[in-house]
């Protein structure tokens, strides 16, 4: 299957969406598929346990470089998604991405420039748009 750009996906989800076609429905779409994504997660550790959540107080002092700070903060995650709760999760984060770019053609915005816009600020402001 070839990749397909993200004005594509945003144009073929312009096509599909039919029944929640008002702000309100895809809002509220939206919104669920964020918390099905959040779930699948939670289950992957909770119910399959190919994850697990190790988490403590994060260490940080502010003299450390970016990199020193990448070494030294930690995910608090161990293990790694098991075939199946990667699958799961993948599809819960595709629709997600289905009812963004919904939210988006709503509203009249493109994703692909949103996203390019966003990377823009991230590699000019680097550290600083952590903030």
């Amino acid at each position: 299957m070839g990749s397909i750009s993200l004005k594509q996906f945003q144009d073929q989800v312009s096509e599909l969406l039919l029944r929640h076609r008002s702000i309100l429905d895809v809002l509220s779409k939206y919104q669920q598929s964020n918390a099905a994504t959040n779930r699948a997660i939670i289950k992957s550790i909770t119910e399959c346990g190919c994850i697990e959540v190790h988490a403590t107080k994060q260490t940080f002092a502010p003299n450390l470089t970016l990199e020193q700070a990448k070494e030294l903060l930690d995910t608090h995650l161990t293990g790694q998604l098991c075939d199946n709760c990667q699958d799961i999760i993948a599809s819960e984060i595709g629709k997600n991405l289905f009812y963004l770019a919904s939210l988006c053609n709503l509203l009249q915005l493109d994703l692909e420039s949103i996203i390019s816009k966003e990377s823009d600020k991230c590699s000019t402001l680097g550290l600083f748009n952590l903030s």
